[in-house]
């Protein structure tokens, strides 16, 4: 492992629902980083690794785009969660039991 994959997961488990968390458009970088500690930049790290070349360049062009509401200070103020109503039902999310 080199030096900048330290601190990021190993657990596939984790891995994908962070993958998932940060390809759905509801989802902040700070959701993300309230259940897994991961910061932004880590995530892309994560992405970066995890992803083939070109899902990467997707990913990062949606979230650059506007298209996502990815960073909690640039959303609408309307926009005052980060979650589905349905989401512990599907995924068991920690942040869902609050």
């Amino acid at each position: 492992m080199n030096s900048t994959s330290k601190n990021l997961p190993t657990n596939p488990v984790e891995i994908d629902r962070i993958i998932e968390m940060a390809w759905e458009d509801r989802t902040p970088f700070e959701a993300i980083f309230f259940q897994f500690g991961l910061s932004e930049s880590k995530v892309i790290e994560l992405m970066r690794r995890e992803l083939k070349a070109s899902s990467f360049r997707l990913w990062r062009k949606r979230v650059n785009e506007g298209v996502s509401q990815k960073h909690a200070k640039l959303r609408e103020p309307s926009i005052n969660r980060f979650r589905c109503a349905r989401q512990r039902t599907i995924s068991n999310n920690k942040i869902s039991k609050r």
